[in-house]
């Protein structure tokens, strides 16, 4: 009998090794297609026949059509999440981002490009939001943390690769590989189970994945809020300082900066940070002190980059490394919001709020070209940059401790 044990316990280890490394992979793929973008906005553009100060707005405009396609896919798979489970999330999001990239190899125009950016965005939103849930639900409340951990570090180098595939081939082919390894992975994601906590809610008759109702309850609606407004700072720096870093390095004074190196630089931070802060969360045994403190890390950053940050393309690249480090906490946030909420939810929230945050882009880029004019790019960047972090701050430290809670219970509804 004990043989038969360690046969069974060696064989479920397996299975949860497996789901995380098909989650890690996942996420990478996710991210490398997500980033891309940002690396050949300008290429790509100018390819297209677009020059001048159209390369701002175009860009601008492009990153919120994905992001906007971002915010219904993450309602759409989130939902679906809950009501059919994280599998059938991982599978058909894949099937989908993976078809719209390597059709963002044929485009023609920007109108085209537009459409098919909002396409790819649904796609790309379901992804993080299903393996986290997924990891969260087959590993132990103790361990968990680690596994989380490895999906956001290992996903957070598919923007290295990203960068250095852009670097190597013409936009078109950056895009078609993107297409090829979502489409090459799914054949990985063959035999992969189910968690067993959804298995055991859906055999009943439990309200599942209605996404309305974390709006029919305040205490609910408010912990939902605070899991997205948390991650605003994270997309500021990633959607404004870093895609638009030529810019800034211009009006720094700074010559040579290219976009593709500063985002390549800040995601060799984040996957830094995303390692740091998953170890540390664990070690402190706390997910709220290790946010607070990358947030206020962030915060100094930010200042670094926008006021002093005049010395060269080399250290320029160095700040967004260390900013990269500082927004680091992604894999902690999300994991949080995994575990603030019920199973019959968990797949709702853990997929909507990485892609609400990464939608808060699209108002942030707005306040920030209104004030542009007015003001400048480096104080238009600061005004908005201290809106997003006070808003991470105040509901950063309002958020329930989740290390540890078990996870294995549903919402009132």
């Amino acid at each position: 009998m004990q043989e038969s044990g360690s046969k069974i316990s060696q064989s479920s280890s397996k299975n949860v090794k497996a789901i995380v490394i098909v989650a890690a992979l996942g996420y990478f793929v996710d991210i490398y297609d997500l980033i891309l973008f940002s690396i050949v906005r300008i290429p790509s553009l100018k390819s297209l026949g677009v020059t001048g100060d159209a390369l701002l707005s175009d860009g601008v405009l492009l990153l919120n059509m994905q992001m906007a396609g971002m915010l219904i896919g993450g309602i759409l798979w989130g939902v679906l999440g809950d009501k059919r489970g994280r599998i059938s999330v991982l599978f058909g999001s894949i099937i989908m981002y993976s078809v719209a990239n390597i059709l963002n190899g044929f485009v023609m125009d920007v109108q085209q490009y537009a459409v098919l950016r909002v396409i790819a965005g649904i796609g790309l939103a379901g992804e993080l939001g299903a393996g986290i849930t997924l990891v969260s639900e087959v590993m132990s409340k103790e361990s968990r943390g680690y596994g989380t951990t490895i999906v956001a570090s290992v996903g957070i180098l598919g923007a290295v690769v990203a960068a250095l595939v852009a670097d190597m081939f013409d936009w078109r082919t950056a895009y078609f590989v993107g297409g090829g390894m979502g489409l090459l992975l799914l054949f990985l994601r063959i035999g992969i189970y189910e968690s067993g906590m959804f298995k055991n809610i859906k055999s009943g008759e439990i309200v599942r994945g209605e996404f309305l109702h974390l709006f029919t309850n305040w205490n609910r609606f408010k912990k939902y809020v605070k899991c997205i407004l948390i991650g605003a700072p994270l997309w500021f720096v990633v959607g404004i300082l870093i895609t638009f870093s030529d810019a800034f390095a211009k009006q720094l004074g700074v010559e040579g900066v290219v976009p593709a190196k500063s985002v390549m630089f800040c995601y060799i931070g984040l996957a830094a940070g995303d390692m740091l802060s998953g170890y540390l969360s664990q070690y402190f045994k706390s997910r709220k002190k290790i946010i607070l403190a990358f947030i206020f890390a962030t915060n100094i950053l930010i200042i670094v980059y926008l006021f002093f940050n005049t010395f060269g393309s080399f250290y320029f690249y160095t700040v967004c490394i260390a900013l990269g480090i500082s927004c680091g906490y992604w894999a902690v946030f999300v994991t949080n919001a995994s575990e603030q909420f019920g199973t019959n939810l968990r797949a709702t929230v853990t997929t909507t709020v990485p892609n609400f945050i990464r939608g808060t882009v699209v108002p942030l880029t707005l306040l920030f070209q209104f004030l542009n004019p007015s003001v400048g790019i480096i104080y238009s960047a600061g005004l908005v940059a201290g809106l997003a972090l006070i808003l991470a701050y105040i509901s950063a430290a309002r958020l329930e401790e989740t290390y540890g809670k078990d996870l294995d219970y549903i919402e009132m509804i």
